[in-house]
Formats: C-alpha cells, structure tokens, sequence
C-alpha cells in the first residue's frame, strides 16, 4: 500500500512538474516573442506611413521619426533572436537589414522612388505575419500536448492509486484533482490571453499548485495591454496618451465620485508659429510641451495624475484640485522660458511675427503663449466626458483672451 501509493504521489508530481514546465515555458517564451511580434508589425507600420510622406513631402522630419521607429523595431528582433534563435529569426533580421538599406537609398537621395521601399516592407510584413502565424500554431500544439498529458496522467494516477487500496484511493484524487484543476485554470488562461483578452482571470486561489505562476501570468497579461492600449492610442509624436485614454481616465473619475481638476491647454498663435518656421520646427515645440507637461506633474507628486494629448496643440492634466493651481503656474513658467529658444532673436526683439490668419489677412501675431482652462469636476456635476471637454472649451475661450501666457479655474458656474 505504501508503494503504490508512493508510486501515485512520484507520478503525479513528476507530471505536475513537466505541466508547469511547460506552462512557464508557454510564459517565458511564447508570449514574449507573440508580443514582440505585434509590436515589430506596428512598428513596421509606422515606418512605412513616414518614409511615404517622405518620399511625397522631403520632410526630413519624417527620417528622424522613421528612425524613432526603427530603434524599436531593433529591439523586438533583439528580443526574438534571444527566445528563438532559429531560421525565421534570421530570415526576419535579412529582411530588415535589406528594408534599410532601400529606405537607406530613398533618405539619401539616390533613388526617388518609394516602390523598393514598399517592396521591401510588404516581404518583411508578409514575414513577420507567417512567424506569428507560426508561433501561433506551435502554442496550439504545446496546450494540445499538455492538455493530453493532463488526461492521461489523470488516468494513471487514478488506476495506480486504486491499486494502493482506499488510502490511496482517499488521498491520491484529491491531490490529483486540486492540481490539474489549477492547471486546466492556467491553460484557459493562456488560451485567452493568446487571443487578445488580456483581462482574462484564471481565478486560481492563493496556496493553490501554481498561485505564483497564476499571479506571474495575470501581471503580464496587464502589461500586455498597456502596451498594447499605449501603442494604438499614444500620439505618435509626444507618446502620450490620446482621446481613448482621456475619456477612459474621466469616466473612471467621475465613477468613482471624487473630485479633481481637468486641466486643458491650448498653445496661442500656433499655426502662424509653425505656418513661419516650419512644420518640423512646429512639431519640436509641441513635442517640448508634452514633455515639460509630463515632466512638472511628475515633480509635483501627485498620485493618481494624468497626461494626455488630443491631437495638435491640445493637451490636458488631470489632477487633484490641491495641485491644479502649483502645477498649472509651473507648466506657464517653464513654458513661457522654453518658446523663447523657438524664435529667432529678430522676431524675440519685435515681440511676434508677421502672418496670415485662417482667414487670409496678413497681420502681428505675438510670441506663442500657453492658456490652460481648469475645471474642477465633482458632486456629480457632470454627467460624462463630453460634458467636462465642452465646459472646459468655454472656459479656454475666457482665458484666451487674456495676454500672454495664463490659466483659469472654473467651479462649475463660478469662475475664479
């Protein structure tokens, strides 16, 4: 009796260890190298979009955000060369070196035509797509063999335990069940994050077989996601979150009842600055804002805080209300000394420029200002997102009339 029964328990656990041997193989790797995948593809994608409206514009603001992209697109092959040494890898890697040296070409003037860039990335994407087709495929095969190793060890474990008499038959199932529960658990699990849920819970109660490796897998699929959410909404050019986000962060505060200051900045004399000075020297100026945006809420430690850019020169804070006013004062101040090094001394020492307005006149536009319109949300004075954007968009006409660089509170139908 003790011999089969110490045989069942050997059996057992020499399985359970093999099943989660393969469950953290599934997670070391396989995942690792699917999502490096997606973000190899969107970043291809990217660089695609920019050496196109290179190749229309000659904008060389588009080679340095085509280069942005494609340090990225480095470190996910970096990432697959180290789970997956194999021939798709390096295949992947020929590729690529073969799409830079063509968009090489395009940067540099030797070619004026897009067609061997396009060439080039339609075989890299079509590449990337059959690797994770692949990889796709090799995870279904591993959970099939897992999923057939459960079944059959369940058998076993049964058929030995039996033969151990009624002890074996009391205490072998109970473990052998408790563990295979947990790992049928953690293989639904794997199935639905390889999907796209990656809110999926495998439920797995703390003390269980595998708990930790449970905690592991519910940590990563929420990366996943962020990176996932950041990577389709982030605005290409300041990487901050955009209008999903946003409406996700108020909705979630307005739920939750507490109050908070939504913070939303417009530039002044934007457009005539960029129409002056360029596009690319437009684009720098808004990428500085973002950054000196994210960079005082950082410093004023606030827990909770929120960035987010809407598109163009449109940005916003969400705050508590105790930091509006320090944080608000700080982004003027660090903005109204960044503008200057945008001008050049000659428009500084006339105080503007000259241009057109959206209407075709010609006329002095001063040096670009900052106005932030501050809207302090809550007692369920607001009803969703919509109602706070149109609020603060009365509020940004307000203090777009005051000179320079200056925000404004608003307490619902008060302002101070």
């Amino acid at each position: 009796m003790a011999l089969f029964t110490m045989a069942a328990l050997v059996f057992s656990s020499l399985s359970l260890y093999s099943l989660n041997k393969t469950a953290r193989g599934i997670a070391n790797r396989d995942l690792p190298i699917i999502s490096s995948l997606i973000k190899l593809r969107a970043s291809l994608l990217a660089q695609e979009s920019y050496a196109g409206k290179y190749a229309i514009l000659r904008d060389t603001t588009f080679i340095e955000l085509f280069r942005q992209r494609e340090k990225e697109s480095l470190a996910n092959l970096a990432v697959l060369d180290k789970q997956d040494p194999a021939h798709d890898t390096a295949a992947l890697n020929r590729l690529y070196t073969d799409y830079r040296v063509a968009s090489t070409r395009l940067f540099s003037g030797q070619t004026a035509n897009a067609d061997q860039v396009r060439s080039a990335g339609l075989r890299l994407l079509n590449a990337v797509d059959a690797f994770y087709v692949k990889r796709q495929d090799l995870l279904q095969a591993e959970l099939q063999g897992a999923n057939y190793q459960q079944e059959s060890t369940i058998r076993w474990t049964i058929i030995i335990s039996c033969t151990g008499f009624l002890i074996a038959i009391g205490v072998a199932p109970f473990v052998t069940y408790r563990t295979f529960r947990a790992i049928r658990k953690l293989q639904r699990a794997t199935h639905r994050i390889a999907e796209g849920d990656f809110d999926y819970d495998p439920q797995i109660p703390p003390g269980d077989e595998i708990s930790d490796l449970a905690r592991d897998f519910t940590r990563m699929a929420a990366r996943l996601k962020v990176l996932e959410q950041h990577n389709l909404d982030a605005s290409p050019l300041t990487r901050l979150p955009g209008n999903i986000a946003i409406e996700r962060v108020l909705d979630q505060r307005l739920k939750s009842g507490a109050t908070f200051a939504f913070c939303y900045a417009d530039l002044d004399n934007f457009k005539p600055f960029s129409d002056h000075y360029g596009y690319a020297k437009g684009s720098e100026l808004l990428r500085v804002t973002g950054d000196l945006m994210q960079a005082t809420v950082k410093a004023a430690g606030d827990p909770g805080s929120f960035v987010g850019h809407v598109g163009g020169d449109d940005f916003v804070m969400v705050l508590s209300t105790d930091k509006a006013a320090a944080v608000c004062e700080a982004v003027i101040n660090g903005f109204d000394t960044e503008v200057t090094k945008h001008f050049s001394p000659e428009d500084l020492a006339r105080g503007g420029i000259e241009g057109s307005d959206r209407y075709g006149v010609h006329r002095f536009f001063p040096i670009t200002t900052i106005s932030i319109a501050v809207i302090i949300c809550g007692d369920e004075e607001f009803d969703s997102a919509v109602d706070i954007a149109r609020a603060s968009a009365q509020v940004k006409d307000i203090v777009k009339e005051t000179p320079g660089s200056s925000y404004l509170i608003s307490r619902h139908k008060q302002v101070t």
